[in-house]
């Protein structure tokens, strides 16, 4: 992708590489910055601001190599600059926590607290970051999102054949997602929900899912990995990828995700956090997928954090780290 203007407050040429060859107009951009919001996008392809080899185009257009995009200004106020540098902190955190990368990927160990986009009183995520640590890559995208409060098993892509298979096998639920939780209470052994989920705006503009019956499909499987006094250390397999999944379902089957403030039990976050915990307990653990060229199955294990590991020692000192 080549570009004679790097400013987002003036109209920009670009030129498309094979990097993004075959991609929806819309997607291209919104790739472009994530903080701009979906609907200026599409208001700027509709009337036209948006042009590709001068000529309109709409969203669903492919792009193709050598097509040329013109970028009108799509941020509202001059201070939504693109901010051009990484924290050294961020940056050595990035870098310190990659599992694995070869020509087509870029897992991570995703710490807590950390999101993996810009967006809402977010000003750069992992995505964006990279994006500027690891300038050299004419692609990196995203495969699939977890929550800020989430740590664990994040693929991105490092070229857009790679990134649609993988999308692909997120889509056909062939990737097999496991994820280590601590619920309050105890679950049987093996417990599956199936519960359809929906997303609800508040109206006090907070966002929530819940379970509704006109919801989307939603199945989530718990299985018991140690039981504690208060809590049970739980592996969960993700058959469905909704947002906040195991954490609604977990609530709704009335077994909370310990640190969980936003669907979570508030006398067992306090009772949890006195102990010493000190996020949500969600980790992506363990992701087995089909290599996107080599068509080899690899199984890629994000290690529990130490703190996490040291906390269950402290809700029982003869608890066996995973």
């Amino acid at each position: 992708m080549a570009t004679n203007d790097n400013s987002f407050t003036q109209v920009r040429h670009i030129t498309i590489t094979e990097a993004h060859h075959g991609q929806r107009l819309d997607n291209f951009l919104a790739s472009l910055d994530q903080q701009i919001p979906k609907s200026r996008l599409y208001k700027a392809i509709r009337k036209g601001e948006v042009r590709v080899n001068k000529g309109r185009k709409k969203q669903t257009y492919r792009l193709a190599i050598g097509d040329s995009v013109r970028i009108p200004p799509l941020h509202h106020h001059r201070s939504s600059q693109p901010i051009t540098t990484v924290a050294p902190t961020i940056a050595k955190t990035i870098q310190n926590n990659i599992l694995l990368e070869d020509e087509d990927l870029l897992i991570l160990n995703k710490p807590p607290g950390l999101a993996v986009h810009a967006g809402s009183n977010i000003k750069q995520g992992i995505i964006e970051a990279l994006k500027i640590i690891r300038a050299e890559l004419p692609f990196i995208e995203l495969v699939h999102r977890l929550d800020r409060a989430t740590s664990g098993c994040l693929l991105l892509a490092k070229n857009r054949t790679a990134l649609l298979a993988l999308q692909q096998q997120m889509q056909q639920h062939t990737v097999d997602k496991r994820y280590l939780t601590l619920l309050k209470g105890q679950l049987p052994k093996t417990v599956k929900a199936d519960f359809p989920l929906k997303k609800n705006v508040q109206s006090s503009g907070e966002r929530l899912v819940t379970v509704d019956p006109n919801g989307k499909t939603a199945l989530t499987a718990f299985q018991c990995r140690h039981n504690f006094p208060v809590a049970q250390l739980s592996e969960v397999t993700l058959f469905t990828g909704r947002t906040h999944q195991i954490r609604v379902h977990a609530a709704h089957l009335g077994h909370p995700i310990a640190g969980d403030k936003k669907y979570g039990d508030r006398d067992f976050n306090h009772a949890m956090k006195d102990i010493g915990l000190q996020r949500l307990f969600l980790h992506a653990w363990q992701f087995t997928f089909q290599h996107p060229t080599t068509q080899q199955p690899i199984q890629i294990v994000a290690p529990l954090p130490d703190t996490l590991q040291q906390f269950l020692t402290r809700l029982d000192p003869h608890y066996a780290p995973i």
